[in-house]
């Protein structure tokens, strides 16, 4: 189980033999033997796009459920959890940064950032003063505080990028998956990106489970895996 202050003595994530595959479709879209990620590593997980990488994370992350097998998530077996608790799961202990940033555009940049203390008592607790929780995060993350009551969409690209990240990161989950979150941006915001974001990761200890198809970023975590290698499906995935 996730012990007091987010900290584990477990993977962070152990899967067995797990399969998944879309209603109707003819064969699973996922199949893979074994994969983990320790606790508080730093992992790039790679694969052309159609190789399941979103579908994966969507199964860690409990907003899907597999088919087949095992899946332990912070010492938790999600297959034994129904809908409701998943959600109550991932938004205790899951920090997610999507690729297309998924913020609430008439929130403020700082709403925005304290949005899961607004659903988990645990993130909150953890976060202690919200509001000084969500200035620390902006500023290490390089967001101005003049910035925080504007609303998300008035924001660059790159300012709504470290809100998302902000939002994970708030409440100090043990996990945080990040699905494509330097996509749209060019060489030098990546690397800059990358900088706060491991260092913010480092700082509360949680796992980093960072996906992306751009294997140029690969060089920065502790190990990196082709999710090709791990899937033994056929079926192109989501």
């Amino acid at each position: 189980m996730v012990a007091a202050g987010g900290t584990v003595s477990h993977p962070a994530v152990a899967l067995n033999g797990l399969r998944f595959g879309w209603p109707g479709a003819a064969r699973d879209c996922l199949d893979i033997a074994d994969f983990t990620l320790a606790a508080g590593e730093r992992l790039f997980l790679h694969g052309p796009s159609g190789s399941g990488k979103t579908t994966l994370l969507s199964l860690i992350g409990g907003v899907l459920r597999a088919d087949a097998g095992t899946l332990q998530v912070l010492g938790t077996d999600l297959l034994a959890l129904s809908g409701s608790q998943r959600d109550r799961f991932r938004a205790d202990h899951i920090g997610f940064i999507f690729q297309q940033f998924n913020l609430i555009p008439y929130l403020s940049a700082a709403d925005n950032i304290a949005l899961p203390c607004r659903f988990s008592p645990v993130r909150t607790q953890r976060a202690g003063d919200v509001d000084a929780a969500v200035a620390r995060l902006a500023g290490h993350l390089d967001l101005p505080a003049n910035l925080l009551k504007r609303p998300a969409a008035e924001l660059s690209v790159g300012q709504q990028q470290r809100v998302a990240a902000a939002r994970a990161l708030i409440g100090a989950p043990s996990l945080v998956i990040a699905d494509e979150p330097t996509s749209a941006l060019d060489a030098a915001r990546q690397a800059a990106f990358l900088d706060l974001l491991l260092d913010e990761c480092a700082s509360v200890g949680a796992s980093l489970l960072f996906v992306s198809h751009d294997l140029r970023l690969a060089e920065r975590f502790d190990r990196s895996e082709a999710l090709t290698d791990l899937n033994t499906a056929t079926e192109v995935a989501a």
